[in-house]
């Protein structure tokens, strides 16, 4: 096993180091926190709490105590977003209509909106939860005719299930999520028409499973490699009506999402009895990565500095840009704090978004 596991994090590391290119799209991922923007985008293989439901249900394994999640609303802005809100006040940043004004007072400015909340119970081995969240993406044109809009709206039930092998060091976990989603996907729009999600997006529901190995191993720093399968099989959203949204107003369902592989590499050095740290490189969409010409657009790597469970420093790499994240914590309640860039660009001229999210969260 310890040969297996060095020749892994080898191939990790070599996959990162050649995989750079210029283009640039956009990414995005069923589920992403403000720990892990902090940390680079990079959480597979670190993530130990009850967003491991969604993340990498093999990491339910390295949970010790069993606790439910009450509270934990999400926000996430990029910075056009806040400054477009002193030009034209909007009341809620996830609609359209009312994000329209703020749009065409700052034409050709991009602006992303995501909010979140996943109230759970988990335990060692097992968790349910109800993952909520909306996002919005968009930009008016030059001319304030158009405006490019990507919008998503889930709401899902998430069950996961882990089981341990040779006292922990091998974690094989799943889970499956019912998904209700509305969606707006990529399309460019006419200022003049109706900005009603109703009459514009597409819904349904849809089941999906994740599929994850996580190996460990028991020496200094504790050496640590996972792989997760999202969307097994492929995931389509067509299994019924949304419960939130009808379909009369259109006939198209939300977009396929395609099976791909996540990999990922840890090491956790204990430096003193009240000083731990984390630090782990990860690989995305490597099933999909084919249709990516900016390799480096699935690369992210990232640290976190533990003082004592209370308070948390981070930092990381992702797709470029740097990240930087902080966390004060108790055993109820913590706040977080991230700030990352995404690449919006295109193939030619690679783009920097800067954005800020911000997590409170109560646990019993």
């Amino acid at each position: 096993m310890k040969r297996i596991l060095w020749i892994a994090l080898i191939q990790i590391f070599l996959m990162i180091a050649f995989a750079f290119d210029v283009n640039a799209a956009e990414r995005r991922s069923f589920y992403t926190g403000t720990r892990c923007q902090g940390m680079g985008g990079a959480c597979l293989a670190v993530v130990n709490d009850e967003t491991a439901l969604i993340v990498n249900p093999a990491a339910l394994g390295k949970l010790r105590d069993t606790y439910g999640t009450i509270f934990d609303p999400e926000l996430e802005l990029n910075a056009n977003a806040m400054s477009m809100y002193s030009d034209s006040a909007y009341s809620n940043p996830f609609n359209l209509s009312d994000v329209k004004d703020a749009l065409n007072a700052n034409r050709d400015k991009y602006y992303h909106a995501k909010g979140q909340v996943f109230p759970s119970l988990v335990m060692r081995n097992f968790g349910i939860g109800l993952y909520n969240n909306y996002l919005l993406d968009a930009q008016m044109s030059t001319d304030g005719s158009t405006i490019d809009t990507y919008y998503r709206s889930d709401l899902a039930l998430v069950l996961g299930f882990n089981f341990r092998f040779f006292d922990g060091r091998v974690k094989l976990g799943f889970n499956t999520k019912l998904v209700d989603r509305i969606e707006v996907d990529n399309r460019t729009l006419s200022s003049a028409g109706s900005m009603t999600y109703s009459d514009i997006a597409n819904s349904g529901v849809g089941l999906s499973t994740d599929v994850a190995l996580m190996l460990s191993a028991p020496w200094k720093y504790l050496p640590t490699v996972t792989a997760v399968v999202h969307d097994v099989g492929g995931t389509s959203f067509n299994q019924m009506d949304s419960f939130r949204q009808s379909t009369s107003a259109t006939t198209d369902r939300p977009k396929l999402v395609e099976q791909d592989l996540d990999i990922a590499a840890a090491l956790f050095p204990i430096h003193t009895n009240y000083l731990r740290s984390s630090w782990t490189v990860e690989y995305r969409g490597l099933l999909t990565s084919g249709q990516e010409d900016d390799k480096s657009k699935l690369i992210h790597a990232g640290f976190e500095m533990n003082f004592g469970d209370v308070f948390f420093a981070r930092a990381g790499y992702n797709q470029r840009y740097w990240t930087a994240g902080l966390e004060v914590a108790s055993e109820r309640w913590q706040w977080q704090f991230a700030s990352y860039g995404e690449e919006i660009g295109t193939a030619s001229s690679p783009k920097e978004d800067r954005r800020y999210n911000m997590k409170f969260s109560f646990r019993f």
